[in-house]
């Protein structure tokens, strides 16, 4: 019998509140090398303070989170950091290997001078985050100029660029079209399976990234569900969650979500499984 995956990060009886609002509380989660881990929900629940919290950047109002096995500290190199996609002004002079540069430069900050090694390990490293998500070709490319597919793949192998043993990535799929976002899920989903690392995966697209996530942690107004797809995404525990008549239809592998509270509102929405405020 193989032995299990390591434990990258956990949660225990954590508890996050903003003085009577509270966001979640008695969470207990573990989450192992190479595991893919998808954080879905409405606004205003919590997703993004999550992966703040492993960032070192909020505190548990109560419980511990650990990564690695030690307390959240902020300025991880152990942890990569995806942000939401946003566009980059077309006079910015940046190029992609510059950009992926700052992910390796992000735990040296107020440290002056460079060596020979050091400046040759970055160039390494730029170059392998590069390749890992099939951006090799972007890397003397002004980010002014690059898709929103490409300079997501190039924001991708930023934080790829220490190597970490835990991806966070936050509504990495905001603005891009269908195909660009199944790409971002797809290259995802190889770097964990390459690499081992833990993905932790906040998004409100959510049929792009189902096909490839292990478990889903749904939070809904202090109230959260965690487990596979199959366990969460149904009318019965999507009802509980939102305390209203949700209806969860799968259709060729596509989930439809219908509901008068939910955050996803079909009825005028131009394609199914598009998740709306």
């Amino acid at each position: 019998m193989s032995a299990q995956p390591r434990e990258v990060f956990s949660f225990t009886h954590a508890c996050l509140a903003f003085g009577d609002r509270v966001l979640w509380d008695d969470l207990d989660l573990s989450v192992r090398a190479g595991e893919f881990v998808a954080v879905l929900g409405p606004n205003g629940t919590g997703k993004t303070s999550l992966l703040k919290v492993l960032l070192g950047q909020v505190e548990l109002s109560a419980g511990t989170a650990t990564v690695g096995g030690e307390p959240v500290r902020a300025g991880s190199r152990s942890i990569g950091y995806v942000p939401q996609h946003r566009s980059i002004d077309r006079g910015v002079s940046l190029r992609g290997c510059d950009l992926v540069g700052l992910g390796y430069d992000g735990h040296r900050w107020g440290v002056a001078g460079w060596q020979r090694e050091t400046r040759n390990a970055k160039r390494d490293a730029v170059h392998r985050a590069l390749a890992a998500v099939n951006g090799t070709h972007l890397s003397g490319v002004s980010v002014g100029v690059m898709s929103g597919g490409e300079l997501q793949r190039v924001r991708i192998a930023q934080a790829l660029a220490t190597d970490p043993a835990l991806l966070l990535c936050d509504e990495p799929l905001l603005n891009l079209d269908p195909a660009n976002a199944r790409l971002v899920c797809a290259l995802i989903d190889q770097r964990r399976r390459e690499a081992g690392t833990a993905v932790l995966f906040v998004t409100h697209e959510v049929d792009p990234v189902l096909p490839y996530v292990d478990r889903v942690i749904y939070l809904v107004d202090g109230r959260f569900r965690i487990g596979t797809v199959e366990e969460v995404m149904t009318s019965q525990t999507l009802s509980e969650l939102y305390r209203a008549d949700i209806e969860v239809i799968k259709v060729g592998g596509r989930y439809i979500v219908v509901g008068e509270h939910s955050q996803y509102q079909h009825n005028h929405a131009g394609h199914p499984g598009h998740v709306h405020e």
